[in-house]
């Protein structure tokens, strides 16, 4: 492959899989003001976060088949289509509640640019390329939590909340344009496959009996969870509680996003002396050390926006270090299912995203003390999820060192 061309599909797939990213956090130092412009409050504009994970989770089960059945561009123009669409409506929103839905249809439409772009990766890449390409792809991903929201936040002061839908309409406009005249379909259309529920729900059901996945892929997705609760009550604790500026937030949001990112990569030279297993369990009982002393300082007013700041720090760090190990072990001992598996847990990890920032919204907006109550419950429940499980694990398949990050 010519290097020019070479460096223009990796650019357009690296966008497509940034596109989800950049629509959870892009918006998030617009809380306040969305509230006031929609007559309503941040814990209820905060479920439209929880709406789009909701779409992302259900989305994923949906579009593994279609890539298979119609080839990877079909799906991919209309899941950019209604993406667009969705992005466009949201500028004529008068209700919180119809963001919320739009929220929801925009992530169902997400959702084809981070499937396909992993797909199209395996189709157009060798076998010794690949592992680079999806290098890329994840430092695409792991970076675009430190811009979106720093770019949000002057984009909000300069223009107003609606225009980030206008730049993220645009940037999928921009997609669509370049799927359509730059990127080749990598796979060939399979009229036989079959779109039936019951041969791709026995596939899921052959992944769920099996004990490694659903002790770590719990654990994974658990422990996401508290990233969750932190992201959808940020804005709140930040720039509501700390009285932080839209532009200081984006910059406290890229500071956090550091801690979660650098872990990661620590984890990748700490693998050399520790196995996966060993890093998950240590990893998560001083996960559970800090939230808890994190929560007993909320509960006493003992916090501050600096110490609030590095408690978080301290349980992305963690995270950092949990994820990709656990997800890694999820899926380690799949070969002829590996696909259904990864679905699932991405499926699972967004499902119960949603269900944390849900629990967060219910929460008084004017207190800290929901954000570390969730992030303490999501660690010891992950770490009991730990303790049971791997009493059902008879031989345990070791993960591959070279385990990839799972960013939201």
């Amino acid at each position: 492959m010519a290097k020019k061309r070479h460096f223009y599909l990796i650019l357009i797939l690296g966008s497509l899989a940034a596109l989800g990213p950049f629509s959870i956090d892009m918006y998030l130092p617009g809380f306040v003001d969305i509230a006031k412009d929609l007559r309503s409050n941040e814990s209820t504009v905060a479920l439209s976060l929880s709406s789009f994970f909701i779409g992302i989770s259900a989305g994923q089960l949906l579009y593994g088949p279609l890539l298979d059945k119609f080839g990877r561009k079909k799906p991919l123009y209309f899941g950019l289509a209604l993406y667009i669409l969705a992005s466009f409506l949201c500028l004529a929103v008068t209700d919180v509640n119809q963001l919320i839905v739009l929220r929801f249809v925009q992530a169902i439409g997400s959702c084809a640019t981070a499937v396909a772009s992993v797909a199209m990766v395996r189709d157009l890449f060798s076998v010794e390329e690949s592992p680079k390409v999806f290098a890329s792809l994840m430092l695409v991903i792991a970076v675009s939590p430190m811009l979106a929201p720093t770019a949000g936040g002057y984009l909000i002061s300069a223009l107003g909340w609606k225009y980030v839908f206008v730049f993220l309409g645009l940037m999928a406009v921009l997609m669509l344009l370049a799927t359509i005249f730059k990127l080749p379909e990598s796979y060939k259309p399979d009229p036989n496959y079959s779109l039936k529920p019951k041969p791709i729900l026995t596939n899921f059901f052959t992944v769920l009996k099996e004990p490694q996945f659903y002790t770590y892929a719990l654990i994974s997705s658990i422990t996401f969870s508290g990233l969750f609760a932190y992201v959808s009550s940020s804005p709140q604790v930040f720039m509501k509680i700390y009285e932080v500026s839209k532009t200081g937030y984006g910059w406290i949001f890229a500071l956090l996003s550091v801690s979660f990112i650098g872990s990661s990569q620590i984890n990748s030279l700490i693998l050399k002396w520790f196995t996966s297993k060993n890093i998950v369990t240590y990893a998560l009982i001083a996960q559970c050390i800090f939230s808890l002393i994190f929560l007993v300082f909320a509960l006493n007013n003992w916090l501050n926006l600096y110490s609030t700041i590095g408690f978080i720090a301290l349980f992305l760090a963690c995270l950092g270090l949990i994820n990709p190990n656990a997800a890694a072990l999820s899926l380690a001992p799949f070969t002829k299912n590996a696909g259904s598996a990864s679905a699932l847990m991405g499926a699972l990890q967004m499902g119960l995203g949603a269900l944390a920032s849900v629990m967060v919204s219910l929460f008084s907006e004017h207190s800290v003390v929901p954000m570390p109550l969730v992030m303490t419950a999501a660690a010891f429940i992950a770490l009991c999820c730990l303790l049971i499980g791997r009493r059902f694990i008879t031989t345990e398949v070791e993960a591959s060192t070279d385990a990839a990050v799972v960013a939201h």
